[in-house]
């Protein structure tokens, strides 16, 4: 494909909501999962939401892709996630939707580290 020759990367974004389907696993050339935010919200040690998020996670890996959580606003959530082994996370304890010149100029002075859950 052409985006993947420019070096573009897909992700399937609000997994586990509303249409996204276990079968675009296999129909769909993606690279990333990303957790819907409704099961990080409320996410706690021993809950339903963690089980289901271990159990993407663990799934993805099999299939070769990396997870990125979506909404991630505590320190708690964060270490839930990355003890489960997820690779990405977004949300407000990283940071604030940003303009495009505020996002390049934080970008352009941190490490690339700094996008990674652990």
């Amino acid at each position: 494909m052409e985006y993947r020759d420019a070096g573009i990367q897909v992700a399937l974004d609000d997994f586990g909501t509303g249409y996204s389907s276990l079968s675009y696993l296999n129909k769909l050339d993606i690279d990333f999962l990303k957790i819907d935010r409704s099961f990080v919200q409320n996410l706690q040690a021993d809950s339903n939401d963690l089980a289901l998020c271990e159990a993407i996670i663990v799934m993805a890996h099999k299939l070769g892709l990396k997870v990125i959580a979506e909404g991630i606003e505590t320190q708690g959530q964060q270490d839930l996630l990355v003890h489960a082994g997820c690779d990405y996370g977004q949300g407000y304890l990283f940071a604030k939707p940003l303009p495009v010149a505020e996002f390049e100029k934080q970008f352009a002075t941190s490490s690339k580290s700094n996008f990674l859950l652990h």
